[in-house]
């Protein structure tokens, strides 16, 4: 009875679709149509069935399901699902009528034009065809169609609105105004191009979906995604594998849908109806698919891990082309974390089927990521969340593929294997027992990790790579496994035993022929990685190496091997010696300042770790006070904030009753240091007191707490910081001061720097002294100073404390204080001087250290009253210096006219006496301008023919100091201090290039005359600390002032250095023979010094200067040789040859052409986004634009000038030809083919110049050849490690007549140096450093059952055919072929293994050629 209800029931619900009224042929015509077009019906009919609503089809729906739970119950075999088919044939329904009804609906709503009610009835008819379908003898009643069924399958994409967040947002007016005018171009096939006026008004709806809408659209993607499920759970798909392909993709895409609310469980549901959300029902259809009613269940698995790949990945793959990044937003991420969750309750339910591919899945999160830091960090998680469910045999054998895939020539890869390795180190050790395989237990220990993987990438190509792996490795020591530390502690450890390295410079590459098609020539294969040789540092080469990359040329590098020394410092791994904390507080002065700041945060970070480390707290020292005057002020604000934590912060009030903590005890010890062995940084603490004392930090407590510490035992240092504070004190404890100052006096053992600081504490409060106070204090003052037995820093400040004590508002009172005090102390040293210097036997029982005091006295003293100094004074002084008479009398020609000969007259007084006479006398000249002009030729003459170092060194000091004041007349011997560039004393050549600098900074001094060239000399200086120091000047100090300074002489320097004169326009400016001795490069002894000069200009001109340059080259140098007015003599010859070879350096061409468009060389570009896009495409525009102007320049202007040059040098039969020829090959490198066009002119040297350039051509293919030349040689492993470098070369045996990919053995390299040795074509370096590493890709067939030998990444005792229809298989690390079956395997192998001419195979292609058998 219920039975006969539900039929009737059944027949009723489907009157709404009028099946009696649809024409037949036009049934037939759907049904040939294959559906896969929408068959247009007769108005009358279309608008019924369209104005039909929702609720016809629910009705419908509910009675197939309601039948559907009927069919456990019959009695009879398949009973009321062959009644369902006899009803409809006694009522007259035609099945193949009601397929195509319901295609119409299904096909419509896939319109991109439909409206809201056309979606939802596709949707629901879609939904009635998959019920019907899951019907038993719905096959045998011809309801299945592959075509309608997977188009019932995509229904969610075609009717969900892809944007309808977005389009929710608009307001009417806009989304009516916008409606109109996108929905043109979605119209794009035939049927939808002929729609009428009435569809195009529902197209132009398109766009506005409501709310409820929406809740309606996903009711019913919901209710399709049910029957699909029931379908699945009875029709199976084993023989329909596109079918289940498809449904595959649809379960993927739709865990993106909406957001699961609670936790995801993987537990089989009573009934689908119970799943609420969109997402678990897609996970439940995969699981679903992976049951053997629908194929084979790995063939299964396969296609769920390729899809999730995607997914965990955070990208959107479609059907063709590269995968789109998707925005790593919470949702993305929750979504990529279920997907993990997911693949890890497939492995463990099906365990040994589903490993294979896990390490599929595995090998390609690794293959296809890309280079944004967020997605890495995803990656390396998500690979370490699948890798812990892995046994220890696999988790190895991954290991040993990671090892391979680190030497990638991708460097996005390199840089991934990298997170990868920190992410595994995270987790728990695997026990070498738990791996049977004795070679694969090698990769197990973290050990390997380390030293193998992470620790190999310091010899990266790759700045980027270089820099993340010396990062991570200053992470791994703070990493709680015992075993990191020790792995971390065997690479720098000096004692003990040592572990032999792996894995350093020989790169494993992945080469592509065509890198932009990676993502559609690379199929989900396996990848076979051939491993290379390995080479091993010992730990004083690993940690030479650390220190070498922490002055690495990228900015990157420098800042990560900062960390690595940083970390390897505080944890005790190396010694805590001055060599590497120098190091590491040099780079507090890094030219970029973001190098700056990362080494003031290492040098607090290990002051904080190593606070009781004297070595550690002069380092720091060092590092952080030069910072307080850099010129950025972000890094000052970096170094005062550490000072003011360190050093002002810790002052607290002192008691002999309380202990210093360890922050106190360091704030002393640190100014201890500033007291005594770093008293050179007190100049930058006063600039950071001047900063501070406008910030209000020294308050009256602070000073309070700060005297407290006067009389304990660490009273240097609280009198250094009262010396700087009190000038920014309202309110001080003056009787203290005078109290210790009184204590100072009265004591006989004094210390010099603790006296300084009080007696510049004294002057500073001598304002607010009264006028008895004061005088007491000068009397004792100047008794004190007339004793001569204080140390020259405290005379110093003892005439500086004097002079503030006198110190008044009227200025006439001042002087005469001062000219009765300082002309008190001048007269004592001028009686001294004429005792020792006018008597015939005081030099004999002079006292050198007071003969010094009283000079550095009269010095001092005398700029405080210059009109106490008389002429007896000047001459006493001046009768300190001599020059040796026999040293004057060769040279008396070349003196010049000026020079008072009479006043050098012979003593023996010492070399430190003349050096303070020089200083004393330089002191006097400060005031008496006729000085300056009567002893300057003095002093210009003593640089010449003086030998003691310490006076010609003063002279230097004073001559630059004088320029300041009397800049135009010392600028007349600016030539005479340049000379000293040259000195044989480098601390003197040191010394002049500093002053030169500051006065050149200061603009005293102009480029002018040979400066500008004795400058490039010091670059080329023996002492490579002065070449350093002289290449910082210019770049960082000289260049921003004068960024044209280098341009503008760069033609002057090849006239210059050669020492040639007869160009009418350069080297013309005078010099003396003996400077022009000096100072010359000529010759080919000097060839290397020139062009190291010339590399270094061109480095750091712009494009723009270069172009200049080369310009300004062909007319004043070319031309005149070519028009004759340079003659072509043998200094001519060398010019033009020099010319030439300038003009051939690579530094010569513009980085806008020779730049890759990608970045440097070695580096692979980001992963691409409209920003980087658009940058490229202005980089190739920009490239192509300079590269034509270049060219018509080089017709226009160079070519004629080669052409009347190659005449007139072939006229004179000179040498100098092959230089011509020689820039030619390298000037037409890049423009090989238009030779003719641009040589037109000359017919006969086209041809030679083609000539040249093949035979150059061929002589690099031969040489490239003879590189890649391998041969083998015998190898034999001993270790697990050893394993690792000898896999290239380990072949398993094959059976006879096996097809297989063989992998080019390593090559001996005793044999291979023999090969070399024989080579008669030497390759240029530049042609060495730019050769590219290209992907090679090579896909081969084993034939079916030719192979029994596993895959390496199949596990033993498991054969799984690794052949996928969607191009998914492992990607191998080892030697090795795929198991039984037709299988494709992708083979990635070095570049120098690709060309090796040892053996040539015959390869075939899968794609061409499957039919036919491959063979070697």
């Amino acid at each position: 009875m219920i039975q006969n209800i539900n039929k009737m029931n059944l027949i009723s619900a489907l009157q709404f679709l009028q099946l009696n009224d649809i024409p037949e042929d036009w049934v037939d015509a759907v049904w040939e149509l294959e559906f896969t077009e929408r068959k247009e019906l007769d108005d009358t009919i279309d608008q019924e069935l369209t104005a039909t609503g929702e609720k016809p089809f629910k009705t419908l729906i509910q009675c197939l399901l309601t039948h559907a739970t009927e069919q456990p119950h019959s009695t009879v075999s398949d009973g009321a699902s062959q009644n369902i088919w006899v009803t409809l044939q006694e009522n007259g329904v035609s099945v193949k009528s009601l397929v195509a009804v319901l295609s119409f609906f299904v096909l419509r709503a896939k319109n991109k034009a439909a409206n809201v009610q056309q979606r939802l009835s596709g949707l629901y008819a879609a939904s009635l065809y998959l019920l019907l379908l899951r019907i038993p003898g719905s096959i045998a009643n011809k309801v299945f169609h592959e075509v309608l069924l997977d188009t019932c399958f995509d229904m969610t994409s075609h009717c969900w609105p892809q944007d309808s967040g977005k389009k929710r947002k608009r307001d009417g007016l806009k989304s009516s105004q916008t409606e109109g005018k996108r929905s043109k171009p979605q119209r794009k096939d035939a049927a939808e191009m002929e729609m009428d006026e009435a569809e195009d008004e529902d197209e132009k709806e398109e766009l506005h979906f409501s709310g409820q809408d929406l809740m309606n659209i996903r009711e019913a993607v919901s209710l399709l995604i049910q029957s699909l499920l029931r379908l699945l759970q009875t029709f199976p798909l084993k023989d329909k594998p596109q079918s289940a392909s498809n449904c595959t993709q649809i379960f993927s895409k739709l865990l993106y849908f909406e957001p699961i609310i609670g936790n995801l469980t993987f537990d089989v549901p009573q009934d689908v109806s119970q799943l609420r959300s969109l997402p678990e029902m897609a996970v439940y259809g995969l699981k679903l698919l992976c049951s053997p009613k629908h194929g084979d269940q790995k063939e299964s698995l396969r296609r769920v891990f390729h899809q999730l790949l995607y997914v965990i990945l955070m990208m959107n793959k479609g059907n063709r082309g590269k995968p789109s990044l998707l925005v790593p937003n919470q949702a993305t991420l929750a979504t990529r974390n279920q997907a993990i969750q997911f693949v890890c309750h497939l492995v463990e339910e099906f365990k040994e089927l589903a490993l294979p591919f896990l390490q599929i899945l595995l090998q390609h999160i690794c293959f296809q990521m890309v280079e944004k830091s967020e997605f890495r960090s995803h990656g390396a998680q998500a690979v370490g969340m699948l890798v812990s469910h892995m046994e220890s045999a696999d988790y190895a054998c991954f290991i040993k593929w990671l090892f391979n895939f680190s030497r990638h020539s991708k460097m996005v890869h390199r840089l991934f294997s990298v997170d990868v390795v920190m992410v595994l180190l995270e987790q728990l050790e695997r026990r070498l027992e738990e791996c049977q395989d004795a070679e694969l237990a090698g990769f197990l220990p973290h050990k390997f990790l380390i030293q193998n993987l992470l620790f190999a990438r310091r010899m990266d190509d790759s700045p980027t790579v270089q820099g993340h792996a010396l990062s991570c490795l200053a992470q791994c020591l703070e990493l709680p496994s015992l075993n990191v530390t020790r792995a971390v502690h065997n690479l720098f450890c000096t004692t003990g035993t040592q572990t032999v390295l792996e894995g350093e410079f020989t790169q494993g590459t992945l080469s592509s022929q065509n890198n932009q098609k990676t993502y559609r020539t690379l199929p989900f294969r396996t990848v076979e990685i051939s491993s290379a040789d390995n080479s091993g540092y010992d730990a004083k080469e690993n940690l030479a190496l650390l220190l070498r990359r922490v002055k690495d040329s990228k900015i990157n590098v420098r800042k990560a091997a900062l960390q690595a020394l940083v970390g390897l410092l505080k944890h005790d791994v190396i010694p805590l010696n001055w060599e590497n904390l120098e190091t590491l507080s040099e780079r507090c002065r890094d030219p970029a300042v973001s190098v700056k700041k990362k080494a003031l945060q290492c040098m607090g970070e290990l002051l904080a770790t190593k606070p009781e480390c004297s070595v550690v707290q002069k380092a720091w020292l060092q590092g952080v006070f030069p910072a307080v005057v850099d010129s950025e002020n972000s890094v000052q604000d970096k170094a005062l904030e550490a000072l003011d934590q360190v050093l002002l912060g810790q002052v607290k009030p002192y008691s002999t009753n309380r202990h210093l903590d360890a922050s106190e005890r360091l704030t002393w010890d640190l100014l201890a240091l500033l007291c005594h062995e770093c008293q050179n940084l007190r100049q930058y603490f006063s600039r950071a007191f001047t900063i501070w004392s406008k910030q209000g930090k020294f308050t009256p407590t602070y000073i309070t707490n700060l005297m407290s510490h006067t009389e304990a035992a660490h009273a240097a240092g609280a009198w250094l910081l009262l010396s700087k504070v009190v000038t920014s004190s309202p309110r001080l404890p003056y009787g203290k001061i005078l109290d210790a100052w009184d204590t100072m006096v009265s004591s006989k053992d004094l210390n010099v720097t603790t006296c300084c600081h009080i007696l510049s504490v004294m002057g500073d409060i001598a304002a607010h002294l009264n006028e008895d106070t004061k005088e007491r204090i000068v009397v004792e003052l100047m008794s004190w100073l007339k004793t001569f037995t204080l140390s020259l820093e405290v005379i110093s400040a003892a005439v500086q404390t004097l002079y503030q004590l006198g110190h008044s508002e009227d200025i006439k009172r001042t002087q005469d204080f001062l000219n009765q005090h300082c002309g008190e102390l001048v007269s004592i040293c001028e009686a001294y001087l004429a005792d020792i210097i006018l008597s015939e036997n005081g030099a004999q029982s002079l006292n050198e250290e007071l003969m010094i005091k009283h000079l550095h006295t009269l010095g001092v003293a005398s700029l405080h009253c210059p009109a106490k100094v008389g002429k007896r004074t000047v001459l006493l002084v001046e009768s300190v210096l001599t020059a040796h008479s026999d040293k004057l009398a060769e040279c008396q020609e070349e003196l010049p006219a000026s020079l008072p000969l009479s006043q050098f007259k012979e003593n023996s007084l010492p070399s430190r006496v003349k050096a303070h006479g020089v200083i004393t006398l330089g002191k006097l000249c400060l005031q008496h301008e006729e000085l300056v002009q009567k002893y300057l030729p003095v002093f210009a003459r003593e640089l010449e023919v003086g030998t003691e170092v310490a006076v010609r060194n003063n002279i230097v000091v004073i001559m630059c100091d004088l320029c300041v004041r009397y800049t135009n007349i010392v600028d007349h011997y600016i030539p005479n201090i340049s000379a000293c560039l040259r000195d044989s004393e480098a601390v003197i050549r040191e010394q002049t290039l500093i002053m030169l600098t500051n006065l050149l900074q200061e603009e005293f001094v102009k480029w002018k005359g040979s400066l500008f060239f004795r400058f490039m000399v010091a670059l080329v200086d023996p002492v490579p600390a002065i070449a350093s120091l002289c290449e910082y000047c210019l770049l960082h100090l000289l260049l921003k002032k004068n960024p044209e300074m280098l341009s503008q002489h760069f033609i002057e320097c090849i006239f210059h250095f050669n020492s040639y004169s007869k160009h009418k326009s350069y080297n013309k400016f005078p010099q003396s023979e003996r400077e022009k001795i000096s100072f010359s490069l000529k010759g080919a002894e000097n060839r290397e010094k020139r062009f190291r000069i010339y590399r270094f200009l061109l480095e750091h001109f712009t494009d723009a200067q270069r172009f200049n340059i080369t310009n300004k080259i062909n007319q004043t140098v070319l031309a005149c040789f070519a028009d004759e007015d340079l003659p072509l003599d043998a200094n001519g010859a060398e010019i033009l040859s020099e010319t030439f070879n300038i003009l051939s350096l690579k530094e010569m061409k513009l980085r806008a052409i020779c730049t890759p468009a990608g970045g440097a060389t070695g580096e692979e570009p980001e992963e691409e986004n409209m920003a980087s896009m658009a940058k490229a495409v202005l980089e190739a525009a920009k490239k192509k634009v300079v590269s034509q102007v270049q060219k018509k320049t080089f017709i226009e202007n160079t070519v004629p000038l080669i052409i009347s040059l190659k005449s007139l040098l072939e006229q004179k039969r000179s040498p100098i030809l092959r230089d011509l020829m020689a820039y030619l090959q390298v000037t037409m490198q890049d423009y090989r083919n238009e030779v003719k066009e641009f040589f037109s002119g000359d017919e006969q040297l086209a041809a030679e110049l083609e000539f040249a350039l093949k035979t150059a051509e061929k002589e690099r293919e031969m040489q490239e050849q003879m590189d890649n030349c391998s041969l083998t040689g015998d190898t034999n492993t001993a270790t697990a490690q050893d394993a690792v470098q000898d896999s290239s070369v380990k072949l398993k045996p094959l059976p006879p007549f096996t097809f297989f990919t063989p992998q080019p053995p390593r090559a001996n390299p005793q044999l291979a140096r023999l090969a070399q040795s024989d080579r008669r074509v030497s390759r240029p370096r530049q042609e060495e450093d730019g050769q590219s590493k290209s992907m090679a890709l090579e896909r081969t067939v084993i034939p079916k059952g030719a192979v029994n030998d596993r895959a390496f990444s199949t596990p033993k005792g498991v054969n799984v055919n690794l052949t996928f229809n969607e191009g998914l298989s492992a990607i191998f690390s080892d030697q090795g072929t795929s198991v039984s079956g037709e299988t494709s395997v992708l083979h990635v192998r070095r570049n120098e293994q690709q060309a090796s001419a040892a053996r040539q195979w015959n390869v075939q292609s899968p794609l061409r050629q499957r039919k036919r058998p491959s063979r070697v």
